[in-house]
C-alpha cells in the first residue's frame, strides 16, 4: 500500500496538508493466477489507485484537510437492494467518505446522507463541501476510512473502497522504542472476497427473504482471504520484532488470529482500535470483529521454525456458524530467515498514560437493545432501540461528559457496536436469563426497565480480554447478553473540549458494523448538545 503525507513542511515547520483522493473505477490484481479484478478503489490519481488505497500518515496536532472526489460510472457494477433504506440517485454511483476513529466535526464525518455522486451532478441531503477537515489533535494511533453511503456501504466496500490513517507523534512515541520504519511498521488489512473465474468480484443477487428484499443478504462471507489487496500473501521477514497493524475490513467475517507451526511467537498487543494500551499484554489467540483494529508485536526471533502462519478459526456467522477449513481459515505467511540480527527495538513495562475511567461520573445511563425482525427463519431487518435511522434522534450526550450505555443484545448474532466520535471502555459483560420472556416484552414496550432487566441478568460475567480494556471504538456485544460501556464525549487527551463545534448539524450516528446490518438499518442517529 502507497504511504502519502497528510501534512506539509515548511521552513522546517510542520503545517496543515492538502490532499485531494478520488474514488476511480479501475482494475486490481488480487492473486497473479486470477485475471485482472473491476474495482471502485482510492486513489491520487486512477494510475494510483490500489486496494486498499493509500495510507495517509497524519502528525498530531498539525491538521489535515482532504477534497474527496467521485470519479465512478453511471452504475454500481455489484448488486444493491433498492427495497432497503438507500440513497438512489437518478444516475452515479454515491459516496461519501468516513475516517473511522476520528475525532472530528460532523460536517467531516462522513454522514451516511452526505453522499455525493460523479461530478457533484447529485448530492444527499447532508452534502455540505467535499473537503473534510481533520484536526489530528487526538492521542496517536491507527484509524482507518472507508465508504459510507446509505444503504451501500457493504457493497461500496465490497468494490475495495478501504484504506488506512495513522495519527504519529514522535515526540510521544520515539521513546517508546517499538519496532519503526517500512520494513518493521507495516499495516496488515484483512477482510474476505468471492470471485468468478474470470475475476470479477461475486456476490450473491438473490437475498434470503427474496419477496421482501431481492438481493439484501444478512452477512456477506467470501472463501479467499485478502490481506493488503493480495489472496492468501506471505512476507519474509528477519528474526527481529516487527509491528502489525492488523484491521478487519471484512463486511461480516469476525477473525480468530493465531500462529500456527509454532509455539514460541506470540502476539505482543500494544494497541487497540485508535488508542494505545497503557500496558502491553500477549495472547497466543484473539478475536476481531469486523472494522477492529489489533495492533500487536511479533518476536520472530522467538521462532523455533522457518516458516509461521497466520490463522483463523472464528466461526462464521459468529458466533454458531461455519467452521473454517483449510482456505478460509489461512490468512498469510511468515517466512523467516535463518540468521539472527539485530533488534534496536523494545517494548516498556508502560506505554502511554491515558485517562482512568471513571464510572461514577457518568451524567446519565442509557439502554441500547438491538433487535432482529423476521419473515419465517429468515431475518428481514435490523433496528437499535426498536427504531429505524430515519425516526428522529433519541440519544442527546452532552459534550464533556460520559454516559454509561446498556447494550442489550436480543439476536442470535454477535455485533460490534461503533461508536462516532465517542471512545469507550468495557465495564461489564454479562449474560442473561429467560431472554425469550424479555424479548416478549421488549417487543411490546420497548423499555428495558419496564421490562426488568435486572432480574434478568445472571451472575455469568465474561472476562474482558486485557488487550480490550482500553479506550476503544468498536466492541463485540454478545448475544443475549447484557454488555456496560462507558462512553466518552470529551477528548482522550488533555484538552477539555473538542476544538470545533460537535453541536453542528449532521451530528454523528452509532451502529452495527456488519455492513449488511448497517446497510438495512442497524443504525442510529446521534446530536451532541452542549
Amino acid at each position: 500500500m502507497p504511504k502519502i503525507k497528510g501534512y506539509d513542511i515548511k521552513n522546517g515547520v510542520p503545517v496543515a496538508g492538502n490532499l485531494t483522493i478520488g474514488i476511480y473505477d479501475t482494475t486490481w490484481k488480487f492473486h497473479r493466477d486470477l485475471p485482472p479484478t473491476r474495482v471502485f478503489a482510492y486513489g491520487t490519481c486512477k494510475e494510483s489507485a490500489t486496494v486498499p488505497g493509500p495510507t495517509i500518515e497524519a502528525l498530531q496536532g498539525t491538521p489535515t484537510f482532504v477534497t474527496w472526489l467521485n470519479f465512478l460510472p453511471s452504475q454500481h457494477f455489484l448488486p444493491w437492494d433498492p427495497t432497503i433504506l438507500t440513497a438512489i440517485p437518478p444516475s452515479g454511483v454515491p459516496t461519501v467518505t468516513h475516517l473511522h476513529g476520528g475525532v472530528q466535526p460532523p460536517t467531516s464525518d462522513g454522514n451516511s446522507l452526505a453522499w455525493f455522486t460523479a461530478s457533484f451532478a447529485y448530492k444527499g441531503p447532508h452534502f455540505s463541501s467535499p473537503i473534510y477537515y481533520y484536526p489530528n489533535s487526538q492521542l496517536p494511533g491507527n484509524l482507518w476510512y472507508h465508504d459510507h453511503a446509505l444503504g451501500l456501504t457493504r457493497v461500496n466496500l465490497l468494490s475495495g473502497m478501504i484504506g488506512t490513517y495513522q495519527i504519529t507523534s514522535p515526540q510521544l512515541e520515539d521513546p517508546l522504542g517499538l519496532p519503526s520504519g517500512p520494513e518493521y511498521d507495516r499495516h496488515l488489512v484483512i477482510f474476505d472476497r468471492d470471485f468468478h473465474v474470470d475475476g470479477s468480484i461475486y456476490m450473491n443477487s438473490t437475498g434470503n427473504n427474496p419477496d421482501i428484499h431481492p438481493q439484501w443478504q444478512p452477512e456477506y462471507f467470501g472463501k479467499a482471504i485478502i490481506v493488503n489487496g493480495k489472496a492468501w500473501p506471505f512476507l519474509t521477514v528477519t528474526r527481529r520484532k516487527y509491528r502489525f497493524r492488523i484491521l478487519n475490513a471484512s463486511n461480516a467475517r469476525f477473525l480468530q488470529l493465531y500462529l500456527s507451526n509454532d509455539y514460541g511467537v506470540h502476539f505482543t498487543h500494544v494497541g487497540s482500535d485508535a488508542n494505545y494500551l497503557v500496558r502491553p499484554t500477549v495472547s497466543r489467540k484473539f478475536l476481531l470483529a469486523p472494522s477492529e483494529i489489533a495492533d500487536v508485536i511479533i518476536d520472530f526471533s522467538l521462532s523455533t521454525t522457518n516458516e509461521v502462519i497466520l490463522r483463523n478459526d472464528a466461526n462464521y456467522p459468529f458466533p454458531d456458524g461455519d467452521s473454517t477449513d483449510h482456505i478460509t481459515g489461512t490468512v498469510m505467511k511468515f517466512i523467516i530467515k535463518p540468521d539472527k540480527v539485530q533488534d534496536p527495538s523494545w517494548i516498556l513495562d508502560t506505554l502511554l498514560a491515558l485517562p482512568i475511567p471513571l464510572p461514577y461520573e457518568a451524567a446519565k445511563t442509557r439502554y441500547i437493545t438491538m433487535y432482529e425482525y423476521k419473515n419465517g427463519d429468515e431475518p428481514t431487518h435490523l433496528f437499535l432501540n426498536a427504531k429505524s435511522i430515519k425516526e428522529p434522534v433519541t440519544e442527546t450526550p452532552k459534550e464533556g461528559t460520559s454516559e454509561i450505555w446498556k447494550i442489550i443484545n436480543l439476536t442470535e448474532d454477535n455485533h460490534p457496536l461503533h461508536i462516532h466520535l465517542g471512545a469507550f471502555t468495557v465495564l461489564e459483560q454479562r449474560s442473561m436469563s429467560d431472554v425469550e420472556e424479555f424479548r416478549t416484552c421488549m417487543n411490546d414496550t420497548n423499555d428495558a426497565v419496564k421490562c426488568g432487566l435486572e432480574k434478568h441478568l445472571t451472575q455469568e460475567v465474561f472476562a474482558i480480554p486485557k488487550h480490550e480494556r482500553g479506550w476503544k471504538n468498536v466492541f463485540k456485544m454478545k448475544p443475549g447478553n447484557v454488555t456496560t460501556i462507558l462512553v466518552r464525549f470529551k477528548p482522550i487527551g488533555l484538552e477539555a473540549q473538542y476544538g470545533f463545534d460537535v453541536t453542528a448539524e449532521p451530528g454523528y450516528v452509532y451502529h452495527c458494523h456488519i455492513l449488511d446490518h448497517e446497510d438495512n438499518e442497524m443504525m442510529r442517529p446521534m446530536k451532541l448538545v452542549h
